[in-house]
């Protein structure tokens, strides 16, 4: 059974004559001329961009290895160091091009060169090996958004030590089962960090975290001092940072190691049980870095890079702590939120460091729009050439209003599909290429051989949808879940798709063959025997001129399978009462003329925000525990507004 496609979207946005002639992927045909190369010939179209984006200190002989499917290798002869690729290569070139500008949340900014960086990272990584730490050790990093956060991770990458970030917005528990699924040696901590003007603690979550057990991997603790709020320091496990580097030399060898030599873990967030530890290797992680920067982004030498994506996700790995520098680029890192001191913020550090290349949420900018539509217009956002969306797929409202209001309708959008198992980005318009229809995240990239399937892998016709899947293996896939291989089997390549990945999300292709994300496999509404993607129906909502934010969610329905229940943020104040009522009847016929009425809310709840984590992400397994009325028992510290869910409990009579 295919899932139903009731989204409606015909406008086209083409490159500009000018930004096409200067893009590095000018023109739909040249773009056509890769995908050709990488049909021809997979093997050696990925080999190609490996041996010009990388520098190896072995070449590699062998690219692809299949005969181990699911558990594929590439380059696994080679050998490389990705902090050596980051930083050292670029010293006699870009020695003092500016890597990090840095903005605290207090406004302070702090600017740090290649070369600096490289003395930082070489610092640091000399305190690693002073702590005991080998290539191989597992060290878990729960640091802000800092220049120091990099400068940890790319110490690790640097020692052959395997990282594992985690967000600092987890609870202790969060962080202890990351701690002992890893079985990490060393935390990397902060007193605190500064978040909306507040200072917050870390050190405690650190510490009650090592005393809920199965931690006695861990030998020690170094702690960034950030906020002077102080840290209780337990002796002969603490150190300061400070301390710990210091008299370390600024010069250290980095450890070479095969490219298929785990870089990092990565938690997925919101996974119930077990933490899903992605396990992603160092050289095909690091070519879909390089490579999708160079292609989505168009980097050029003279750009500035800002990326607000936190490291502790995805994102905030591929997008700031590697892939610019290892591109030689210059870009932003900042450690606040954008509506502190006000909703001025984001534009008013693009004004002021010239950003030209801006990569952000959806929700971010619709939260943005609901802070203040017009407040770009205050600021000189001239500098922008490039736009971007990540996180979830962007609705079609959120999408003219970027390009318009923020980009000045002169800058294109990459709307970019991928996911932490992904690495780096699979699905997204190349700005110089590629005609743009708001809400699509239009073609894959080159070498990305995906497509839309039925549940046994048979293709599916245009305009019907099905699960997205890729049908041949990539560089920058997760190669497994930590310690759990079969897990890792079952969960992305189930045998009756075919030993396809599957992404866990639905998509169709319209008539054109552009792609447009439904949503996930999960978020599927069978309505009546319709299924419905959740995310046309939010997309519906938001078009609405009352509404900010909206998202959707089934419930069990005796009758037609499921209920659609639509949790709304409103521009304006939040619904009560009578008023709450006739908003809700006129948002329920709304949908039914957008879409059609199979797509009418059963249930509409207004609140002043959503459940999100302090990234932004929203919380869906928080609002389907609400519209089926259970008790929540799951835990919510990483909520930046547990209050929010009183709210949400009661659906509109």
């Amino acid at each position: 059974m295919s899932i139903e496609s009731v989204l409606h979207e015909n406008r086209v946005f083409p490159p500009s004559e000018a930004f096409k002639a200067a893009a590095r992927i000018s023109g739909i045909e040249a773009y056509r001329a890769l995908c050709a190369e990488a049909e021809a010939d997979y093997g050696g179209f990925w080999g190609r961009q490996a041996r010009e984006l990388i520098d190896w200190h072995k070449p590699f002989t062998r690219t692809l290895d299949e005969s181990n499917a699911p558990f594929f290798k590439w380059f696994e002869d080679g050998e490389l160091n990705v902090s050596y690729n980051c930083l050292d290569r670029h010293l006699a070139t870009r020695g003092d091009k500016t890597a990090i500008i840095f903005e605290g949340d207090r406004g302070d900014v702090t600017k740090v060169s290649y070369r600096e960086l490289h003395a930082r990272v070489c610092r640091f990584a000399n305190a690693l090996k002073a702590q005991g730490v080998v290539k191989g050790d597992r060290v878990v990093i729960y640091l802000p958004m800092s220049i120091e956060a990099v400068v940890a991770m790319q110490a690790c990458a640097r020692i052959g030590a395997i990282h594992s970030v985690v967000f600092g917005g987890f609870s202790s528990k969060s962080l202890n089962e990351r701690i002992v699924d890893a079985g990490a040696v060393l935390v990397i901590t902060s007193d605190g960090q500064f978040r909306g003007g507040k200072a917050m603690p870390l050190k405690p979550a650190v510490d009650e975290a090592l005393t809920l057990g199965g931690t006695g991997s861990v030998r020690a603790v170094i702690v960034y001092k950030r906020t002077d709020a102080g840290a209780e320091m337990q002796a002969g496990r603490d150190i300061w940072w400070h301390e710990a580097e210091a008299g370390q030399p600024e010069q250290c060898d980095p450890v070479f190691s095969s490219a298929e030599h785990p870089l990092f873990i990565l938690y997925t967030s919101g996974s119930t049980g077990k933490p899903k530890g992605v396990q992603h290797s160092s050289g095909g992680y690091l070519l879909g870095t390089l490579a999708s920067l160079n292609w989505v982004f168009d980097l050029n030498e003279q750009d500035v890079f800002w990326c607000t994506a936190d490291v502790g996700w995805i994102t905030g790995h591929s997008y700031v702590a590697y892939g610019p520098l290892a591109a030689g680029a210059t870009q932003v890192v900042f450690e606040g939120v954008p509506t502190y001191p006000d909703a001025g913020r984001f534009w008013r550090m693009i004004q002021d460091h010239k950003v030209s290349i801006f990569y952000t949420a959806p929700t971010a900018i619709r939260s943005l729009i609901k802070a203040g539509g017009d407040l770009p217009k205050s600021y000189d956002l001239s500098s922008l050439r490039l736009l971007g969306s990540v996180g979830e797929p962007i609705n079609p409202e959120a999408w003219i209003w970027y390009y318009n209001v923020v980009g000045g309708a002169r800058c294109p959008i990459v709307d970019t599909w991928w996911q932490t198992e992904t690495g780096s980005h699979m699905i997204s318009p190349l700005p110089g290429a590629v005609d743009l229809k708001p809400g699509s995240c239009t073609f894959p990239l080159p070498g990305i051989m995906a497509d839309i399937v039925d549940e046994v892998g048979g293709d599916v016709e245009l305009g019907k949808g099905g699960f997205l899947v890729i049908k041949r293996p990539f560089p920058s896939q997760v190669r497994t879940l930590w310690g759990d291989p079969e897990r890792f089997k079952s969960a992305y390549f189930p045998p009756e798709l075919k030993g396809y990945y599957l992404a866990g999300d639905s998509a169709n292709r319209d008539p054109d063959g552009y792609f447009w994300i439904m949503g996930r496999i999960d978020d599927v509404l069978n309505v009546s025997g319709h299924r419905l993607g959740t995310m046309e129906i939010e997309s519906a909502l938001v078009a609405n001129p009352l509404v900010a934010e909206a998202a959707v969610v089934g419930k069990p329905h005796d009758i037609k399978g499921e209920a659609v229940v639509a949790f709304v943020v409103l521009k304006g104040a939040r619904a009560e009462g009578e008023e709450a009522r006739k908003t809700a009847a006129a948002l329920r016929e709304w949908v039914g003329q957008q879409i059609g009425p199979i797509a009418k809310p059963d249930e509409i709840r207004f609140g002043e925000n959503l459940p999100k984590t302090r990234s932004g992400k929203i919380m869906r397994r928080l609002l389907r525990a609400l519209a089926k009325g259970e008790e929540i028992t799951q835990d919510v510290s990483t909520l930046e507004n547990p209050a929010i869910l009183e709210q949400l409990k009661e659906a509109v009579k």
